[in-house]
């Protein structure tokens, strides 16, 4: 059992076992030993796999016009999105604990399995709420391929290889980020918007021939074998309910509704009670979906909540940067999504060679030096002179990219070293749950805050999406584009804020060295 850092060993050669939990949890089974003579294919599925996911949003965003002219629907058609992100971010934590109990493989095959029948079903859809109910059935196994792959990443290679299985799983986000808006204009203007859909099928059938075929796992029981294969049911309903009804409450509360009507109120205090439920049901249950110790540990609920800010300061360049940079620099919108996508250039290659940054300082360390040097870029945008220049919001988020890859992947890596295989499931997925219900309430939070400084500015005209609208007529009037330069200057500054939050809770939550199994 380890309790130090780096020096990493280079190779894992035994089954490692969970540490002694010096936070009061129990210990539990060891880790299996997944098959790695075929881990190349293993990997190649993986990476598959996580395209899907990846490209899913981008690829469907340039296609939307095309899609609403077919089906019609204008006014829902936020829910292609929002469906898809709730049914993704409530199922995390199931699969997450399904997995540490079956196995990564099932959860893997059924999660693709779902996935690709939510996207022929997609494609055949007659109408939009049909579309949006198959977009749904998409996030149900998105849910699965998300937090699985990344699980599945920590069990294939030892601690000292992990940053290289996680900065190629970057660069498959990055590539989507920069491929998809291409591939789903093409797709629309020269075929039809299904196709955006039914060219999930190929992909996702060569990934799941690799996983079915090359990926075996290979357990060893280590105490409490009888609870071995017993799920909480009636746990995993509670949270799909308690997070389906917050979620949408949160997606929809100032956007759909306002936020005081009666309608808000209703799901937040639904939302609510349901929450008691889940509480209860799982302080009885045997194995809870979301077991106690996730947040006990102060290592796993330090990572939850920094990255749940984490999922807070994505919001602001991804949401609000576009529009930033075709009101106030006058870009066209292939140049404008080109300023936000150099981010994920940089992010990548700094989350792949961060590893030799915690290897000298620890992962608490080198996180809190990227999240530091990123509070200081969000600070700086807001005085960026106006109108400025492309390069400068562009370089910025050059930087941006850099000292978030310095940030996240350090924790990532770090907290799944910390627990063994029968744990490792369920603390990825609550990471990354965290991570995406940031990414939710930062939507909300700064969408208000932007509406609020437009409404200041512009005598009411608070809604910013009818702004954005407006850029196709051609260059706004200089007050719109001086109050949108407002609105996203003050959400930069939310942003920084954000940073600031990680920066104090890695500081004062995290321990100074985490407790790294040794393999």
């Amino acid at each position: 059992m380890g309790t130090k850092e780096p020096p990493i060993p280079r190779a894992a050669t035994t089954d490692a076992t969970d540490p002694a939990d010096t936070t009061g949890a129990t210990q539990q089974s060891a880790p299996p030993r997944t098959g790695t003579d075929k881990r190349g294919a293993v990997v190649a599925a993986l990476m598959l796999t996580m395209a899907l996911t990846a490209l899913d949003s981008s690829i469907i965003a340039t296609a939307v016009p095309q899609i609403v002219g077919d089906l019609g629907g204008f006014s829902a058609f936020s829910w292609l999105f929002s469906g898809y992100l709730l049914a993704v971010t409530v199922t995390l934590p199931v699969y997450g604990k399904v997995s540490d109990t079956l196995g990564r493989k099932p959860v893997l095959v059924v999660g693709a399995a779902v996935f690709l029948l939510g996207s022929l079903l997609c494609a055949l859809a007659w109408n939009m709420t049909a579309l949006i109910a198959f977009r749904i059935v998409q996030g149900l196994g998105g849910g699965a391929l998300q937090g699985t792959v990344q699980t599945l990443a920590a069990d294939l290679y030892p601690l000292a290889e992990r940053p290289k299985i996680q900065s190629k799983i970057s660069t498959v986000w990055a590539v989507s980020a920069v491929a998809g808006p291409g591939i789903g204009g093409v797709l629309a203007a020269y075929a039809d918007w299904r196709w955006i859909f039914l060219i999930n099928l190929p992909i996702g059938a060569v990934a799941l021939w690799l996983i079915v075929r090359h990926l075996h796992e290979r357990r060893r029981e280590l105490g409490r074998p009888r609870l071995r294969g017993r799920i909480d049911w009636p746990g995993a309903l509670a949270v799909f309910a308690c997070g389906g009804v917050l979620l949408t409450a949160l997606v929809q509360g100032g956007v759909a509704w306002p936020w005081l009507s009666a309608r808000s109120i209703a799901l937040f205090g639904t939302g609510v009670a349901l929450l008691a439920v889940v509480v209860l049901i799982e302080r009885r249950a045997a194995e809870p979906i979301i077991p106690g110790w996730v947040w006990r540990r102060r290592t796993i609920a330090a990572v939850n909540l920094a990255l749940g800010a984490l999922g807070l300061v994505m919001v602001a360049p991804t949401v609000f940067l576009p529009t930033y940079a075709q009101a106030v620099l006058g870009l066209a919108p292939v140049a404008a999504g080109f300023v936000l996508s150099v981010w994920t250039l940089t992010w990548p290659l700094s989350a792949a060679l961060s590893q030799h940054v915690y290897r000298r300082i620890g992962f608490r360390d080198t996180a809190l030096l990227g999240i530091g040097l990123g509070s200081l870029i969000l600070f700086a945008f807001p005085f960026l002179p106006y109108p400025g220049q492309a390069w400068q919001p562009t370089l910025l988020m050059l930087l941006l990219g850099a000292a978030l890859g310095l940030f996240q992947l350090p924790l990532l890596v770090g907290v799944q070293s910390t627990v063994g295989w029968s744990e490792r499931g369920t603390t990825t997925a609550s990471v990354l749950f965290c991570r995406q219900t940031g990414q939710t309430l930062g939507a909300s939070l700064f969408g208000a805050i932007a509406n609020g400084v437009l409404a200041s500015r512009l005598g009411g005209a608070s809604d910013l999406d009818s702004v954005t609208r407006g850029l196709s007529t051609g260059t706004p009037p200089e007050a719109t584009r001086r109050a949108i330069a407002a609105a996203v200057h003050a959400v930069y500054f939310g942003a920084a804020g954000a940073a600031a939050v990680a920066f104090v809770v890695v500081l004062v939550v995290a321990p100074r060295r985490f407790a790294v199994i040794e393999e």
